[in-house]
């Protein structure tokens, strides 16, 4: 006889619900067994070392010396010489205006010159022709002097009539107005030399003047160095009054101009031996820095009153012309060594509402959180003036996961490329 089951709703029900109540029970005891997990972070510990204290101010870039080339006469560009942006040498042609206007004003003052200079000669000739009449005058007078002074005895002797006499007076009277009339062509000659020379010394002047003015139809530059855009074109007509046709800059060294307020200039000073041997980098607009070291070259020589800041001027080689004129960047220096100094990685302080904060462990691996004070920055790290102790373990990695009085299991913390912000 084969004996047969009949399953039921209310068997399986019951069945059901007895499992069911079995397996419960089993988790439960097997949960309440396991102990709690330890939330894991990562901590570094504070580290105690002398570091260097940096400053940075915003810093823009300018030629050593900044040459505008402008027309010093008026006329047409004829010609531009030079390719934009490219070195150019001192001397070299940039631009020629048209110089046809300049050259027949120099060829005129050439041939006024000329003409003067034969006015001057004709007036020498006609000195040395006065000068020989006065010797002839001065002769004849002489004579006539002597015809009279031999008349008068015999006169008085009756050898000769007065009439006689009276004529050698005469003639005597007459010799010395002509020896007086050929003193004054001397003079007049004389004065006409002294005339001539004067326009020799004008028409030379004048001679000068078209020679500069045609020189300065050739635009060149006055210093070796980087061209920059024509400002003008071809065909345009440019004068004195007119903008700079280009810039020509030197940049090897380049000059990098800061600006610091006045107490950090005073403190800058104090903490500097010699700002002279200041050694100073630059950082670029991309995040780089520049390669070659700079060094400090002057400061303004007044604090601006209105704005209670100073210029400083350094000084950064250039090989190749890299750096350009209007360029900004960070210019960055050490002013100050900090003995000693505690840091941390950036992200393990917090910061809020103005307020720093760590998460610190103690022996026993249980979190406090200490309120700290803080420094500079130095790279990734922040220099920590109070609050820490070094060697002290900080959180770096997890700090979401824990609270003041947490146990946790702590491990070390290895920074990653790019990963040493503020958590």
């Amino acid at each position: 006889m084969t004996t047969r089951f009949l399953f039921t709703p209310a068997f399986w029900t019951g069945g059901i619900l007895a499992a069911t109540v079995l397996v419960t029970a089993g988790c439960v005891t097997q949960t309440a067994a396991a102990p709690p997990s330890l939330p894991t972070v990562e901590v570094v510990p504070v580290e105690q070392r002398d570091v260097p204290v940096y400053r940075e101010w915003i810093g823009t870039l300018n030629g050593m010396v900044n040459a505008d080339i402008k027309a010093q006469v008026s006329g047409y560009l004829m010609s531009q010489n030079y390719v934009e942006g490219s070195f150019v040498r001192e001397g070299q042609l940039l631009f020629q205006i048209d110089p046809r206007p300049f050259q027949a004003a120099s060829d005129q003052a050439r041939g006024q010159l000329a003409q003067a200079r034969g006015q001057l000669a004709q007036a020498h000739a006609q000195l040395i022709q006065s000068q020989a009449q006065q010797l002839t005058a001065q002769a004849n007078q002489h004579k006539a002097q002597l015809d009279e002074d031999r008349y008068v005895p015999l006169a008085r002797a009756q050898a000769v009539t007065q009439q006689d006499l009276d004529n050698a007076t005469q003639t005597n009277l007459a010799a010395k107005a002509q020896v007086e009339a050929a003193k004054a062509q001397v003079e007049t000659a004389r004065a006409q030399i002294q005339a001539a020379e004067a326009a020799v010394e004008a028409a030379n002047a004048a001679l000068d003047t078209a020679k500069v003015n045609l020189g300065f139809t050739r635009l060149t530059s006055p210093i070796g160095g980087i061209a920059g855009v024509a400002q003008t074109q071809v065909g345009n007509l440019v004068g004195p009054s007119s903008n700079a046709v280009t810039t020509v800059s030197t940049l090897d060294p380049i000059k990098a101009t800061f600006t610091v307020s006045e107490q950090e200039y005073i403190g800058f000073t104090r903490r500097t031996a010699s700002m002279r041997n200041l050694e100073l980098e630059l950082i670029l607009a991309d995040g780089s820095t520049y390669s070659h070291k700079g060094k400090f070259s002057f400061a303004d020589r007044e604090v601006n009153p209105n704005t209670g800041a100073i210029q400083l001027i350094g000084l950064f080689p250039n090989p190749g012309n890299t750096l350009r004129p209007g360029q900004y960047g960070r210019v960055r220096a050490i002013v100050a060594m900090d003995s000693g100094a505690l840091l941390v990685p950036q992200r393990c302080v917090t910061e809020l509402q103005g307020t720093y904060q760590v998460a610190g462990l103690d022996e026993n691996n249980i979190v406090h959180i200490e309120t700290v004070q803080v420094g500079d920055r130095i790279g990734s790290q922040w220099i920590v003036k109070e609050g820490l102790k070094p060697g002290e373990r900080v959180v770096a990695d997890g700090v979401m996961k824990i609270r003041p009085g947490l146990q946790v299991n702590p491990t070390p913390y290895v920074a990653l490329a790019g990963n040493g912000g503020a958590n």
